[in-house]
């Protein structure tokens, strides 16, 4: 087994956060893999806030249903799309292009032996309203999710995934 393939399978969700800091050079190494994610016609809709102010963390994880590690995590990147740069009969591809960025950002993480987790905010009126609000963003730009990062306390453990019945070959 390569590398690569080795990181995937041991990729897993953190949700407990160690005191531990994230240096800017980690942050730009998360967001240049986020960046470097496949997009529809190059169309790169994404844009990225990332949080470190403890205050709100602690808003976002009190207000934000399955997000109550944020208040103990170092930050958090909040992965957004421009819903303006796809229109028409593509206009929902920037859901895809910005979920491929956020799986980027979760397997540098784990590259890098941070720990962070997806959760949600996209289909979800009140998750996204909230979000919106407490990071001011314009109408126009629709938060897909929101990565909490920080020192994993070691506790979780990848999950074995593989179904080989989900598997069709030629035909269903």
């Amino acid at each position: 087994m390569n590398n690569l393939t080795k990181l995937i399978l041991r990729r897993k969700s953190v949700r407990q956060f160690s005191e531990c800091s994230v240096s800017d050079l980690q942050i730009n190494t998360l967001l240049k893999a986020a960046m470097a994610a496949p997009t529809a016609k190059n169309a790169q809709p994404w844009h990225f806030v990332v949080v470190e102010d403890p205050d709100m963390l602690h808003h976002l994880s009190e207000h934000l249903p399955y997000a109550k590690m944020l208040s103990s995590a170092a930050l958090a990147i909040v992965v957004c799309g421009d819903v303006k740069v796809h229109t028409g009969e593509s206009a929902h591809n920037w859901i895809l292009d910005c979920a491929a960025a956020a799986q980027n950002i979760l397997l540098i993480a784990e590259s890098m032996d941070l720990g962070a987790v997806w959760t949600g905010c996209y289909p979800y009126k009140e998750r996204i309203d909230t979000v919106r609000k407490a990071l001011e963003l314009p109408n126009h730009i629709m938060p897909l999710n929101v990565i909490p990062i920080g020192g994993p306390l070691g506790n979780e453990r990848p999950l074995d995934k593989w179904k080989p019945e989900r598997v069709h070959k030629e035909k269903w």
